[in-house]
C-alpha cells in the first residue's frame, strides 16, 4: 500500500499536468492512503503495518461488507523493528507532501513532518519486520531484498521534498551497501539480495533510487557515480536489442521477469524508463549498451509498447484492464467482484458462503472497472480463471505506475518525447 502510494504520488509529480480533470481523483486516492498512514503512525514509537489475520482472510471468500475475520492490528516498534515498511511509509508521506504542497499547504506540511519522524524511527531502530512479525507477514508479504534499499529510498524522497543536505548525505553514504551481494533465507528459501540495479517493485527499490536521484545528478551538481552508471545498466537490462538484456519477452512483446503478477514488472519498469527518458532528454544525453546506442525516445518506445500490450495490442487482442475495450478478463481473483453486490443479494454471505461464487464458471457479477490483473503467461495465453491468482489477481502496485504512464502518453499521443 505504501509503495502504491509513493508511485501514485510520483506519477502526479511527473505527469500530473497531463491528467486534466482526472488529477483530482488521483489526489483523492493519494489522500485516502495518506490519511490512513497518518493514523497508522500517530502513536509515537509505533508504526502499525498490518490489520487483519492473513490466514483468516485468505481462508474466507466474502464481500468486504460481510467480513467478520479478526481485525487484529500489528505494529513494529523499537523493540520489534520493521525498517523496510516504515521507510516506505516515510517515502510515501514525503512524496505525497509534494503533491499537496500547491493545493493544501497545511496538509502537505503535516505529511512532511510525519515523514521525517517515521524515517528517523526506521533508521534508528533497524531491523526487518520478517523477524518481528514473521508469523503474520510471511509467507504473504515477506521482505526478500532487505531493508537497506527502503531506507535509502526514503532518504532520497525526503531530500527531494526538503532539499536538506543531510538526506542526500545519507543516500551517498549508504548507497554502496546495495552493491554488496548477499544471500538471505526466508522460510528456508534462499534469495539473492543486494547489487540489484535492475530490480524495482514493492519489495526492491534499487532501480527506482537511481532513476529518482538521476535528475539531480545529471545537472552536474551532485556525485555522478554510482547512480548514473547503475541507471544506465538498468536500461540496458531491459532493451531487447541490448547485449546485456536480462528480462524476457513473450512472442507478442510483453516484458517478463520471474514471479507472479508479471504486469507489476511491465508497469513499474516502464514507468522508470519514461521518467529516465525525460531526465536524459533534458540533459541531452544517450545511453550506450555495449555497441548499441539508446536515445531517450527508444526508452519511451519500449515503455509505450508495454502499455499498448496491456490495453489490447497483443496476440489475443485482449485488454488486461477490466472494463476497457471489448475483451477483458471476466473472472478476476477478487472477492468483492466475484460475489453479487448487496443490491443484488442483500442477505449476509459468510466466510464459506462465497465459495460457490469462487468456483463458478460464470463471469464476475460486479466489474472492478480499471483494475489491471497479473496478465498472460510467457506464451501470451490467458486462462481467465479465478483460481489462477498469479495471472488473474489485480493489485494496486500494478495499477499505480500505470497511472503515470497513461497520463504521459495522453499528453503526448503522437510524440516519443515525454517532455
Amino acid at each position: 500500500m505504501a509503495f502504491s502510494t509513493t508511485m501514485l504520488a510520483w506519477s502526479v509529480l511527473e505527469f500530473g499536468k497531463f491528467m486534466d480533470s482526472d488529477r483530482q481523483y488521483a489526489l483523492e486516492a493519494i489522500r485516502w492512503a495518506t490519511d490512513y498512514f497518518l493514523k497508522a503512525t500517530s502513536v509515537p514509537g509505533f508504526v502499525y503495518v498490518q490489520v487483519g489475520d492473513p490466514y483468516g482472510d485468505h481462508n474466507c471468500w466474502e464481500r468486504p461488507e460481510d467480513m467478520d475475520t479478526p481485525r487484529t492490528p500489528y505494529a513494529v516498534s523499537k523493540n520489534f523493528p520493521g525498517s523496510e515498511v516504515s521507510a516506505e511509509l516515510a517515502a510515501a508521506l514525503a512524496a505525497s507532501s509534494m503533491v499537496f504542497r500547491p493545493v493544501d499547504r497545511d496538509y502537505s506540511a503535516r505529511l512532511l513532518k510525519r515523514a521525517r519522524m517515521v524515517f528517523e524511527f526506521a533508521d534508528q531502530y533497524r531491523g526487518s519486520y520478517n523477524d518481528s512479525l514473521g508469523p503474520w507477514v510471511c509467507p504473504f508479504y515477506c521482505d526478500f531484498s532487505g531493508y537497506e534499499d527502503e531506507l535509502i529510498w526514503g532518504a532520497a524522497w525526503l531530500y527531494k521534498a526538503t532539499r536538506a543536505p543531510s538526506y542526500w548525505l545519507y543516500v551517498v553514504d549508504n548507497i554502496h551497501n546495495l552493491e554488496n551481494s548477499a544471500v538471505k533465507k526466508v522460510n528456508s528459501i534462499s534469495y539473492s539480495t543486494g547489487g540489484s540495479f535492475a530490480e524495482f517493485g514493492w519489495d526492491s527499490k534499487h532501480a527506482g533510487i537511481n532513476i529518482l536521484v538521476s535528475k539531480w545528478v545529471l545537472n552536474g551538481s551532485l556525485n555522478f557515480s554510482p547512480f548514473i552508471p547503475n541507471a544506465d545498466k538498468f536500461v540496458c537490462s531491459i532493451l531487447p536489442e541490448s547485449p546485456t538484456v536480462s528480462v524476457s519477452f513473450s512472442p507478442g512483446g510483453l516484458l517478463f521477469k520471474p514471479g507472479g503478477s508479471n504486469l507489476q514488472h511491465a508497469t513499474a519498469l516502464s514507468f522508470l524508463l519514461v521518467v529516465y527518458a525525460r531526465y536524459l532528454n533534458q540533459a541531452n544525453r544517450v545511453i550506450n549498451c555495449g555497441n548499441v546506442v539508446a536515445k531517450p525516445s527508444r526508452l519511451v518506445q519500449v515503455a509505450r509498447s508495454q502499455v499498448d500490450y496491456i490495453l489490447g495490442s497483443n496476440p489475443l487482442n485482449m485488454s488486461y484492464m477490466v472494463g476497457y475495450g471489448n475483451k477483458f478478463p471476466q473472472k478476476i481473483h477478487h472477492r468483492g467482484s466475484s460475489i453479487p453486490s448487496i443490491d443484488q443479494r442483500p442477505d449476509r454471505i459468510d466466510c464459506n458462503g462465497g465459495t460457490q461464487y469462487f468456483l463458478s464458471s460464470n463471469p464476475n457479477p460486479s466489474l472492478l472497472i480499471g483494475a489491471v490483473v497479473g496478465g498472460p503467461d510467457m506464451n501470451d495465453s490467458y486462462s481467465d480463471s479465478r483460481a489462477d491468482f498469479a495471472h488473474s489477481e489485480p493489485t494496486t502496485y500494478i495499477n499505480a505506475p500505470l497511472v503515470g504512464l497513461l497520463a504521459c502518453f495522453k499528453g503526448h499521443p503522437s510524440s516519443l518525447n515525454p517532455l
